[in-house]
């Protein structure tokens, strides 16, 4: 059972992982740094804070307080300098990377084990939940700039507006494509 939840929660990290990614690749550079109003964020800000955030998290997950001392989480909000893609995505890539390699460190045993963040104890699993909802938080405002950003050139990153009807007629005749031959098989 936690074996599944574990593997079911690095699928969830990697969807949101993608979807940033998929955002963020449709963007001009200028655009990453971009924010609506003084007190709305950048995917350069976003990108910072999931960053430091992660790397907080994530390092000696079991063993060490989730909010490091090193960690400058107002810095993360610091617009004053702005960033090429280039470190945006270095930035991206070393979070994940320390994310997934201390998901790859659990085991099923773990998850009921209690690890401190903020000096407040969480199960693992309750602090892998935690990390899910508050990357999927950040990953929709990244979809969300993006898709200012980009205006009229937008792909979109699932089911296009005015769609549903042609994408679920697709995937449920898909489905009865294979029922049909699986019935014709199984009926030789």
């Amino acid at each position: 059972m936690s074996i599944h939840y574990l593997e079911s929660a690095k699928r969830q990290f990697k969807m949101y992982k993608q979807l940033g990614e998929k955002a963020i690749a449709q963007m001009e550079d200028e655009s990453l740094n971009w924010q609506a109003n003084e007190d709305s964020n950048s995917v350069m800000l976003i990108v910072k804070h999931m960053y430091g955030n992660m790397l907080s998290r994530w390092t000696d997950f079991l063993t060490t307080d989730g909010e490091k001392p090193w960690r400058d989480r107002d810095a993360e909000f610091d617009e004053k300098h702005s960033l090429a893609r280039t470190d945006i995505l270095r930035m991206w890539e070393e979070g994940w990377k320390c994310l997934f390699n201390a998901l790859d460190s659990i085991t099923d045993n773990d998850l009921d084990r209690t690890i401190y963040i903020r000096n407040e104890g969480h199960t693992v699993l309750e602090a892998v939940n935690r990390q899910i909802s508050h990357y999927s938080y950040h990953v929709g405002q990244i979809v969300y700039v993006a898709k200012l950003c980009t205006r009229q050139e937008w792909r979109s990153l699932s089911i296009p507006r005015n769609k549903s009807v042609e994408y679920n007629a697709g995937k449920f005749a898909q489905e009865k494509d294979v029922r049909h031959f699986t019935d014709e098989w199984l009926n030789k």
